[in-house]
């Protein structure tokens, strides 16, 4: 009893600390019961989500692969597994292992996850449809909820997803995130200028000083209506407010390349591309903001360093070559035999 007691509070602790986005003391935790317990699947399969968390996706398939090689049925590495092949943008194989882990365990998450992947897909309605077996029963969870107002959004009907939003700020009033769509998603229909005075005052209020969502859709407004400066400034605030947010840092190195700041650009999109090289637009302007500084020397650094952190990421390896042959090609052109 004293045993079983002893792992659900190692359990609990890891799942508290996952949450709250502290994973190194989660590893560390998970480490001390693997050391107990080395086959342990509860373990492996924690420890195989927080490798994706972390962006390190071929150690937790690997670990997730392992666990159903003991037990094809576990529904939890399904899970994982589906989350590696979202995360590698392959939604058709993540959808066939959430529907597999909702067979053999019919949690409603295994539904949740089914729908983003039709939402990866684009396939909206068979999304909402995902969505609706679970609100049809529970009309109030949240998760749920939230995601059915996002695809919503990105159908372009925006009054009802106003409408869903509104539902869940009546649920839940804190929701810092819900709160910020309201306010875009209202101020569709007003003049900008308009919209841009309604949110200064806004954050300038001592309740939203430190609301991160509320500076990063001011930021949105500004850049959208050509005012990149100001934008920058306030994505920089949202970031320091949301570290764990790699969206605010990303949009601020936008900004900077925009301006023409390359160093504190590079600074800035390095940081959220050794997380996740994936990320095309990322890659493209960091490949820019080198290029511009005349350092490939550096871009090749940062692509090799990203290639040994994430060797899984393979399409790193041709722009290694492409800058490498830039760089060749420069070369070619300082020797003295071809000097004009």
């Amino acid at each position: 009893m004293e045993r079983e007691e002893s792992y659900s509070s190692l359990a609990g602790r890891i799942v508290s600390l996952k949450k709250r986005g502290r994973f190194e003391e989660a590893e560390r935790e998970i480490g001390l019961g693997l050391e107990r317990n080395p086959y342990d699947p509860f373990l492996k399969t924690s420890l195989a989500d927080l490798y994706l968390r972390q962006g390190r996706l071929v150690e937790g398939r690997i670990l997730a692969e392992e666990v159903l090689a003991q037990n094809p049925r576990h529904s939890d590495a399904l899970s994982v597994l589906g989350d590696f092949f979202l995360k590698k943008r392959s939604p058709l194989k993540a959808l066939e292992c959430y529907r597999q882990a909702y067979n053999f365990d019919p949690k409603p998450y295994f539904i949740l996850k089914s729908a983003r992947s039709f939402k990866e897909m684009r396939g909206f309605e068979e999304a909402l449809q995902e969505l609706d077996k679970v609100l049809a029963a529970n009309p109030e969870n949240l998760l749920f909820l939230k995601e059915k107002a996002l695809i919503l959004n990105r159908m372009k009907k925006y009054d009802q997803s106003l409408e869903v939003f509104e539902k869940i700020k009546d649920l839940s009033p804190d929701d810092l995130f819900v709160k910020k769509e309201i306010l875009r998603l209202r101020s569709r229909a007003r003049p900008e200028t308009q919209v841009l005075n309604e949110l200064r005052i806004v954050i300038g209020m001592e309740s939203k000083k430190g609301d991160a969502q509320a500076h990063g859709l001011l930021a949105q407004k500004l850049k959208g209506a050509g005012l990149v400066r100001e934008a920058a400034v306030e994505y920089e605030k949202a970031a320091k407010l949301e570290p764990q947010n790699p969206y605010f840092l990303k949009q601020h190195g936008f900004c900077l390349y925009r301006m023409g700041s390359y160093d504190e650009a590079i600074q800035r999109l390095s940081e959220a591309f050794r997380k996740d090289p994936s990320d095309y637009y990322v890659r493209g302007t960091l490949e820019k903001s080198y290029e511009a500084q005349g350092n490939l020397k550096g871009l090749l650094d940062l692509l090799e360093e990203a290639f040994r952190q994430h060797p899984e990421q393979k399409s790193l390896m041709g722009m290694m070559k492409k800058v490498r042959k830039k760089m060749d090609l420069e070369r070619s052109k300082d020797t003295p035999g071809n000097r004009p």
